[in-house]
């Protein structure tokens, strides 16, 4: 369960803690109810011991302030013997809960452990108040291209956008026509989102002699496995025969592999949301319990939370300068981010019906602050999309239902069309 024991207090253990507590949140000693027909109202009932509560106080003050005359937001320390009658009226067991509550002091839903600023007003939505709109608005957002692509569709790899090397080309046959793909790695994360009988897939794809620029069938070739000197990233090159791949070898290194090997290879780094090949050096390093994974994109590191219900470090790198982003969760929500002003944008797409959708993995990403994405936007013409705050990506993936996580990137999506 996502709201372990771990991350709560049981209440019986605070009630002997009353003395010697630091002296913060001014509502903290002694809350006046809500008057009916005044405001909707948060009430934390908590702590200024516990871990989960005193990651609750900035998230309460921030509220109090910013949606001053609009909720009232309340906390009260259940460790102060003064206060126990109140939480022996709200019933509660555990700490922290926030319960919501409309302006008659109705209870309309109530939650046990750490929430995010952003879970509370997803909640809040929910319920039909829209305080919070203006807040949750990004202030970057682009749903038409700065500039449009005049790359030939040819040239342009279907699974990253990126262009394509005619000495790595990847051509994939299908009842749709050919589909082009920049490399062989490309590929292998296409056949990793198919939700078809892969049985014989390989057969209909050609691989490009690296050497020669002619096409060959792609079990039939033999491969150049290595990495760039330069930027520490896979590289794969096809060849027809073995003397020309060995030739290669001589001025870049690398191990020679059959299709079996580099299908086996390709296939080990997996993320650990969707299960689409990746590369380590081009994931974002999901720890969960002791346990490493990737993420494949920064979206689907957030999603590894939704999937396996623990709690995450996230380390991402910043899309345009490459600095370290560490995205720490707890029950669900976020519990601290380095550098606390980093932000994600949201990559989206315009449909065949004129919907807007995820543009898919390779049009996501995290950003220390808007300044960087606002220049990687420049660097990006023709990327569409909106930025949204690192809390909304991961409770998007939260509000994942289970059936919704199952299919999580293999809804046929990235099969070719």
């Amino acid at each position: 369960m996502i709201r372990r024991m771990a991350l709560t207090v049981a209440l019986t253990v605070l009630i002997g803690v009353i003395a010697g507590r630091p002296q913060s949140l001014a509502a903290a000693e002694s809350i006046v109810p809500a008057k009916a027909g005044s405001l909707p109202r948060l009430l934390d009932l908590g702590s200024k011991e516990c871990i989960p509560c005193k990651l609750m106080w900035p998230v309460l003050e921030g509220m109090k302030q910013e949606f001053a005359g609009k909720l009232q937001v309340d906390f009260i320390d259940v460790g102060l013997k003064e206060n126990l009658p109140l939480a022996k009226q709200h019933n509660i067991k555990l700490i922290p809960t926030q319960i919501f509550l409309d302006p008659s002091g109705t209870e309309l839903w109530r939650h046990e452990g750490y929430i995010s600023r952003y879970g509370i007003l997803d909640k809040w939505r929910e319920l039909k108040y829209d305080f919070a709109e203006k807040t949750l608005a990004p202030t970057l957002v682009r749903w038409e291209p700065a500039k449009a692509d005049g790359r030939a569709k040819g040239n342009v790899c279907f699974m990253c956008d990126g262009d394509i090397n005619p000495s790595t080309r990847v051509i994939v046959k299908t009842e749709h026509g050919d589909v082009g793909l920049c490399s062989p790695h490309c590929y292998f994360i296409l056949y990793s989102c198919l939700t078809q009988d892969k049985t014989g897939f390989e057969k209909n794809v050609a691989v490009t002699d690296f050497s020669t620029g002619k096409p060959i069938a792609a079990t039939e070739a033999i491969y150049l496995y290595g990495l760039d000197e330069k930027s520490a990233h896979h590289t794969t090159k096809a060849f027809a025969d073995r003397e020309s791949a060995l030739k290669e070898r001589q001025n870049t290194g690398g191990s020679l592999v059959r299709w079996q090997m580099l299908q086996s290879n390709e296939l080990t780094w997996r993320c650990g949301f969707c299960d689409r090949a990746v590369y380590p050096e081009d994931a974002a390093l999901v720890k969960a319990d002791g346990l490493y994974t990737w993420g494949c994109c920064s979206h689907c590191a957030m999603g590894v939370a939704a999937r396996t219900q623990k709690d995450l470090e996230v380390d991402e790198k910043d899309r345009l300068t490459g600095e370290p982003i560490i995205v720490k969760t707890l029950g669900g929500s976020i519990a601290s981010i380095e550098p606390a002003t980093a932000v994600a944008w949201f990559g989206m797409k315009k449909n065949t019906e004129g919907n807007f959708g995820s543009a898919g993995c390779f049009h996501q990403g995290f950003f220390t602050n808007e300044a960087n994405l606002k220049k990687w936007m420049e660097q990006h013409p023709s990327e569409t999309g909106k930025m949204i705050s690192i809390d909304q990506a991961l409770g998007d993936k939260m509000n994942l239902s289970p059936q919704q996580i199952t299919k999580a990137c293999k809804i046929g999506e990235c099969s070719p069309k």
